[in-house]
């Protein structure tokens, strides 16, 4: 993977159902810029979010200071927290609608070593197989909330790809006390760096 190929996905790709493109998000690169060190992993599970109609989402409860990214738009970062963790979310939705997508868990590419003294952890198995541990790997806090993805100057953004064959699989949200009832998380069949086995 030569680092001339890393460039930003187009803006087009995250105006669509969140559901979508959380499926197509799998398999593609999470790219972190920290000085002159590039950190990069596969995307390997996801959850989608959508807005007024979606119990577990941020954006259930309509417009507020906290959720208001995920109604503008697409293809920026999304940040917040939850026990203590930063989660990342990309916002995505058709025009004139609401939604994002949940990183849930990436499989470790490049600048492993980086990601440990981040993590504070040596085990690759546990480094990025959730989503507030990636956020840690990767060093994303709140001060990337908003910054836009499909820029090719962000320090942060989302490249396409090997274009690999892998079956993907589908469950209910994870920690959420409502969900609907479609399946909205997906994930890479057998891959080991997914947060949790599918559900069935």
């Amino acid at each position: 993977m030569g680092n001339n190929r890393l460039k930003p996905i187009p803006k087009g790709f995250y105006l669509r159902d969140p559901a979508d493109v959380a499926r197509d998000l799998l398999g593609n690169f999470l790219v972190r810029r920290i000085r002159n060190h590039l950190l990069i992993g596969k995307i390997v599970e996801t959850e989608a979010y959508y807005g007024k109609d979606d119990p577990a989402s941020r954006a259930f409860k309509g417009k507020t200071r906290l959720c208001e990214l995920m109604f503008g738009e697409v293809g920026k970062a999304f940040i917040y927290m939850v026990h203590g963790n930063w989660l990342l979310n990309v916002v995505a939705h058709p025009k004139g609608e609401v939604g994002a997508v949940l990183l849930r868990a990436l499989e470790p590419i490049k600048g492993i070593e980086i990601m440990k003294k981040f993590r504070k952890t040596p085990e690759i198995n546990s480094l990025t197989n959730g989503p507030g541990k990636l956020t840690q790997a990767l060093n994303i806090t709140k001060e990337l909330n908003g910054v836009d993805l499909t820029s090719p100057s962000s320090t942060i953004f989302i490249s396409k790809g090997e274009g690999e064959n892998f079956e993907i699989l589908s469950s209910h949200r994870i920690g959420v006390t409502e969900d609907l009832k479609k399946e909205l998380r997906f994930f890479i069949k057998d891959n080991i760096f997914v947060s949790r086995k599918s559900f069935k």
